[in-house]
Parts: structure tokens; sequence; C-alpha cells
């Protein structure tokens, strides 16, 4: 169908949106790569997390709230009970975590180096919810200095870190931890909760990655607006994360914002099936497949309205929206299309063999929107060394995972092409829109900003 109307072209329309240098690029691509290999695999050897605090209050006291046999043990809702074992310093404690199953997660714990009043260390034996090995490395320990009025309290995890990503959040999480502590021993009163995930953090991080995006798209109101078109296909992609948590069953779901890395969608409990994974990860890219198509629908009508500013907004939120998921759906470990295949192939060579199709697939969409051999052929070296980076960094569970079905795995497969070309389709629309922008201009070889509001017939 062809439409005769107006067309502003993005450059002209917005005072000129910078395009990304090719040094600029790479020196994006390099920071990001770098920073995923500082966070999920530089090897940190085994390092202890430490903090301490002065509290108000009788040393007996708090010991009852530290010591898993204390009078106050469930102060914070961590612990709901704590059992004695047969084993001399052993005890099974039932946590306010909820399992796979629904029922509280468990742990079996030896305590050591007891000097009652005043210190004691902790291992986690054995846990029904992760697998023996998580905790092989992992001592907690507690320390209690001080008299009367006010106690020193000393707080300590020893780990083994791979990647820093964790070691930041048991350092934040224990200071965190640590000032619970103190205003419940010195109150009485606990808040569940912190400021970090507070709906007005996240909103303060996602308006920060605007201001972060903004010089790299350029300095002008388009820029700005592509900035935030940006994160807020990021926000949806979390969203439908989110979504697929609640849809199998997630009581508790939230979404923590990364300015510049993007977001993470965070479930209430543990996986319990493969096909959980497989659909919790397909949705994040599957919810903004339904919203491509009705941006693009409203974009085209818009156009014939002669609405420019809102039809540019609407194609800008679509292009993005479908490069941004289609690129989530890149058969990398950790990203989004690894973990369903991971899923849905029963064995490493068909494994292989659909991660090589998948990613021929992207490079071919890519080349049909006329990116360069080049930067396809970066974009590939990029995707195999995040494989590498990310490989084997996986959590492993207590239990195998509940196998998929013939049928699931159908429908997985199904799901999963049919969102790839949703998204594919989109990013070829959007990259056909830019190309007419682009050749309208050359052909009135007039400054971009003298432009806009030129009416031309323009196929859709």
């Amino acid at each position: 169908m062809r439409y005769a109307c107006p067309v502003s072209s993005p450059a002209g329309r917005f005072g000129g949106v910078k395009p990304l240098s090719p040094a600029l690029a790479l020196l994006l691509v390099a920071l990001n790569l770098g920073l995923i290999f500082v966070l999920f695999a530089l090897p940190l050897g085994t390092r202890t997390v430490r903090a301490a605090r002065l509290v108000s209050t009788r040393r007996d006291r708090v010991w009852s709230a530290v010591f898993p046999f204390g009078e106050n043990a469930g102060w914070s809702g961590q612990r709901l009970d704590v059992q004695a074992l047969d084993d001399p310093g052993l005890a099974r404690i039932r946590l306010g975590w909820e399992g796979r199953d629904g029922a509280p997660i468990e742990h079996v714990v030896r305590l050591e180096d007891v000097v009652q009043g005043q210190h004691f260390s902790m291992r986690v034996i054995d846990d029904s919810s992760l697998h023996p090995t998580f905790w092989k490395d992992y001592i907690e320990s507690v320390d209690l200095t001080g008299e009367d009025s006010s106690v020193r309290v000393t707080l300590s995890r020893t780990d083994r870190y791979r990647g820093a990503a964790f070691f930041v959040f048991r350092y934040f999480a224990l200071r965190r931890e640590l000032g619970k502590l103190k205003r419940w021993a010195e109150t009485g009163e606990y808040n569940a909760g912190g400021l970090f995930e507070h709906p007005a953090t996240q909103i303060g991080f996602a308006a920060l990655s605007v201001l972060i995006m903004w010089p790299v798209f350029g300095l002008t109101f388009g820029g700005f607006l592509l900035a935030s078109v940006l994160t807020a296909v990021v926000a949806l992609h979390e969203l439908g994360h989110m979504a697929a948590f609640r849809v199998m069953g997630h009581r508790k779901v939230r979404m923590i914002f990364l300015p510049l890395l993007g977001g993470i969608a965070i479930g209430g409990r543990p996986y319990d099936s493969r096909f959980e994974v497989a659909f919790v990860a397909l949705m994040g890219a599957g919810f903004s497949a339904f919203l491509v198509p009705l941006a693009i629908a409203a974009c085209i009508y818009a156009l014939g309205e002669g609405w420019s500013l809102a039809a540019t907004i609407l194609a800008m939120l679509a292009g993005i929206a479908a490069l941004f998921n289609i690129a989530n759906l890149v058969p990398v470990w950790k990203f989004d299309g690894g973990q369903v295949l991971r899923q849905i192939c029963p064995g490493p060579v068909s494994l292989a063999l659909s991660s090589f199709v998948l990613l021929l697939a992207l490079l071919g969409i890519g080349r049909s929107a006329g990116l360069p051999d080049s930067l396809l052929v970066i974009s590939g070296v990029v995707f195999a060394i995040l494989s590498l980076i990310t490989a084997g960094t996986g959590i492993k569970p207590r239990h195998e995972l509940k196998p998929l079905g013939g049928a699931e795995r159908g429908a997985l497969a199904c799901a999963l092409v049919a969102v790839f070309v949703i998204h594919a389709s989109g990013v070829l629309w959007a990259s056909a829109r830019i190309a007419n922008w682009q050749q309208f201009e050359r052909q009135h070889r007039q400054p971009a900003g003298q432009i806009a509001g030129v009416s031309a017939s323009t196929t859709f």
C-alpha cells in the first residue's frame, strides 16, 4: 500500500542524530566486553567480605539474634526455625526464601569455634535448593566485642569468587543486613526491602541510563529521544520476563535496572523445570514481539494523518525494540537465545547445530538490513567471545530440573522461530525507512534541517 504523506527525516526533525563512528562503536563494544568479563568471569580467588558497626544495646541481645539457636534468631524473617541434629555442631535451618517446590529452602549447617556471646563460624553442608558444591568454600563468621551499653558487631563472609558481580552483591548485602540488625537491636523495628530496589531508585537508574547514552547519540533532542526510547525498550523487555515469572507461579518478581548494562528481572524462587527456564527467557523478546507490529501499524497510521513527530517516535520504538530483542536471541550462554536453545536441544550436537543456524540467521538479517560486512564479522567475533566469557557461569541446582516433553519442546521451538521472524521483520522494516529518508535527503541536496515537513510518496 502506498501513502502520500509528509516524511520527516530524523536528522531534520530533531536537529541531527549523530551516527556512531567506527572507533566509538569499537570502544563501546570493548568496554562492555571488558565489563562483562570483570563482572562474571574474572577469577578473584578466595575473598572475604567484612563489615562492622557499633550497636547501642546489650551484647546478649545481639547474640540472641545472630546465633542460630538464639531466642531472637528469627528477627529478620530469614530463619523460620532451627533444629539441632544428632551430630554435634550440625543444625537444620528452615529459611524464609521459597524453594522451587514452594516450600521453604532448608540448609544443613555446621557451627564451629563457638564462644558463647562472642564468636561463631558457620559452614553450609547441604542445601535443598542449590548443589552442595556452591557452598564448598563458604564460611560465615560473627564477632561481638564490647560490654553493657554498646557492642561492636563484625560480620564476614568468605568464599571463592569468579567475577566481581557476586562479590560486590555480597558486600552491599552484608552492609544492609548489618544496618537492619542495628536498627532492630536498638529500636525493635525491622523494615524489609531496601533503598536499592525501591521503585524510585530504579526510576532514577533508568533516568541515569538515558543521560549516559545521550552523548553517544548526540547532544540534541533527537539523541535524547533515541536514548529514552532505548531505555524504554530495555524496561519493556524486562517486563516481559517479569510477566513470564508470574505466569509460572512466582509470587514475587522485581526488576533491577543497571545503567548502561541494561536490566535484570528476578523471580521469587528457583526454576523448577526446563520449560520454565526457556519460557521466561523467551518472553523477554516475546512480549515485545506483540508490541513491534503495533508500533509499525501506529507509525503508518500517524504518517497517513500527517503526525510526523508521533510517526518518527513510533518508528524509533519499533526499530530499536526489534533490534534490541533480536540481539538478545543470540545463541550465547547468558543471553535469552542461548538459554532457550540449551533447554530445547537434547544433546551437544543438536545444540551446536541450532546455535550455528541461529547465528547465521542473525548475521543474514544484519546483512539484509544493510549493515557492513566488517561490522557483521566483528559481531560474530563478539558473540563468540561472549560465549567463552560466560560459559559455565551458571549455578547448579540441588536436583535436576524437570525435563521437557516432546510437545513442550516443539512449542518452544516454534515460539522461538515466531519471535525471531517478527523482530527480524521489524529490523528490515526500520532499515527500509532509514534508507528512504537518506535517499530523500540526497535527492534534495539540502541540509537536513531544511527538509522537515516536505511531502513525499513513501511505500510501506
